[in-house]
Formats: structure tokens, sequence, C-alpha cells
């Protein structure tokens, strides 16, 4: 395996430098968190099929004309993307109540919302994400108007069609978590989606009998959770052949 320099590691993800100018390389860790980073673990196979279910959603994203940081996909657990200039924010699309929200506003899990909910959270993990308005953003310059008119309108893009690409395979899109980023080419900018979109940060039920088919069962101990993940997968029709096969991460260039 090649040797590259790390550029960042987070709780799921690494970011290498890319093999060209203004690319990286993204590899998908089986390292799993919750509740701000306080509860750790493993999914074996888990960074193999988010690779996979992330490639395949934003191509799909791509073709409807949502513009985002995915360019190709490297091998099982490595993704080439763009480099952007990540927006400190975290966007959550809700159409179902569940999670914070419920716990927030003391809503039942599972009621149905009256429309989709955006919601924005300050990245920072040493403030525990905290939520944050519009005015917050704009006001301490994380985003312009004008971006922040972007990313709502690409968000409920995003929602109704992963509600639509769920709902086909007999899964109710719950709520996600989308982030942003600037991507500048020559004097050009624009916002587009980065990160993922995997189990990881979407919450997703089985239509017929609402069991989780995401990061939920690791949160809430329910066990299952490599199952859940590779019965999405299964959904969607990409995953591979006799199930995810490992693949050691690349060697680190200090």
């Amino acid at each position: 395996m090649s040797r590259r320099k790390q550029v960042y590691e987070g709780k799921a993800k690494v970011l290498y430098e890319g093999p060209e100018p203004g690319t990286l390389v993204q590899y998908f860790k089986d390292d799993a968190t919750a509740f701000n980073n306080q509860k750790k673990g493993t999914i074996t196979g888990k960074g193999v099929i988010n690779n996979r279910i992330s490639e395949h959603i934003m191509t799909l994203l791509g073709d409807i004309g949502v513009p985002t940081h995915f360019v190709r996909r490297l091998n099982m657990r490595e993704q080439l993307v763009k480099e952007v200039e990540i927006i400190p924010v975290e966007v959550v699309v809700r159409n179902i109540a569940a999670g914070s929200l419920s716990t927030r506003l003391g809503i039942a899990e599972g009621t149905i919302l009256p429309r989709s909910l955006v919601e924005f959270f300050y990245k920072a993990d040493e403030l525990g994400d905290p939520m944050v308005t519009e005015e917050h953003i704009t006001c301490f310059g994380w985003a312009t108007p004008p971006e922040m008119d972007d990313i709502i309108a690409m968000s409920l893009r995003v929602n109704d069609f992963l509600s639509g690409l769920f709902l086909g395979v007999g899964i109710r899109l719950v709520d996600f978590k989308l982030e942003f980023g600037r991507l500048y080419q020559n004097e050009d900018m624009r916002i587009i989606l980065a990160d993922e979109i995997s189990p990881d940060n979407c919450r997703l039920w089985d239509i017929r009998t609402n069991d989780k088919l995401d990061k939920d069962r690791f949160r809430r101990d329910l066990g299952g959770v490599a199952d859940a993940y590779r019965e999405v997968a299964r959904r969607l029709g990409i995953l591979p052949e006799g199930g995810p096969r490992d693949m050691k991460g690349p060697e680190v260039m200090q």
C-alpha cells in the first residue's frame, strides 16, 4: 500500500492527500461513535459498506444535478473526492420525530412531522455540536445568507430524492445529516455537498416493521448493527458479492 500524507482524521473517516491538486482520498473506517464520542466501538465491515452506499447515493444525486465532492470510488474502503472548504455547520433534515428532536420537544418518536424540518448544528466537538439558528450562522460568518439559501434548497432537494429512493426499497427516511463545503475553481466558488450519506448519518426504518437499519442500533445497544447496514446495501442493490471484504488502512506518512 502506498504511503500518503494524512490531512485529517474524523470519527468515521480519514482524509489523505489526493493524487492530483484539489483532490483528497477519503478512507472509511470501521470505528463507530455516539453521543459526541462518549460511546465508542467497532463495527466490522462498516467502512466497506458505507463507502459503497455513499458512492451509490452521491452518484445518483450528481445525476439529478446536485453538486457533490464525490469523484469516484478507488477501492473497497476509499474514494476520491474534491477538496473543499468545509462549512462548520451540520444540516439535519427531519421527516419524522426521533432522536434529539423527540427529547428536546417531548414529541413521541415516530410522529410524522407536518413538513420537513431543517435544523442546524455548529460543528464543535468540545461544545457538543450545539444547535444554532440561521441568524447565528450568518452573524458569526460561518456562511453568508446566499450560501444558506443554497444549502437549504439543496438539503430539501436531497431529502425529496432520498425519501423516494428509500421508499422504493421499503425503507422510511426518518432524518439525516448533511455537510457542505466551498469548492474553489479558478475565480469561481460554489457550495457543494460533501462528507458522506450512509446509515451512519441517516435514520432508516423498515416500512413494515419499523426496525432500525442505521446507527441507532449501535447507540441503543440493539445489536445486529452490521447486519442492518448490509440490509440497506442489499436493498439498494450494491452489496458486494459474498458480503463486504476487509481492507487494512494505508500507511500514514507523518
